[in-house]
């Protein structure tokens, strides 16, 4: 996750606050998607941005989870994410989002 996009959020975090925040990730890569992920949640693991040290505790899901599919009009899922259901690993993804959010539940 860029240095830009960690400071749009760790502002709105501040402006806003955490409870009522839900970050929505589409990267298709696993990696890409964990580390972004970890990032929003627990801070930035390279210690190299805004979010360096900085746990948001936000809650995280990537588009292609089926709670997040369900929440979007069909034809606004196809148009927009459809095409990653055949790159990406979406069990793969399902797994690394829901061990994320138990150890978010833990902490």
């Amino acid at each position: 996750m860029d240095l830009e996009k960690q400071e749009t959020i760790k502002k709105l975090v501040d402006e806003l606050g955490a409870q009522d925040l839900v970050v929505v990730i589409g990267a298709a890569d696993p990696e890409v998607a964990s580390i972004t992920a970890e990032t929003v949640t627990f801070g930035d693991p390279s210690f190299a941005g805004p979010l360096a040290g900085v746990s948001l505790r936000l809650p995280v899901y990537h588009i292609l989870e089926p709670v997040v599919k369900s929440a979007i009009p069909a034809e606004i899922y196809e148009e927009q994410a459809g095409f990653l259901e055949l790159v990406a690993d979406t069990e793969e993804i399902g797994r690394i989002f829901t061990e994320i959010r138990e150890r978010l539940e833990k902490v």
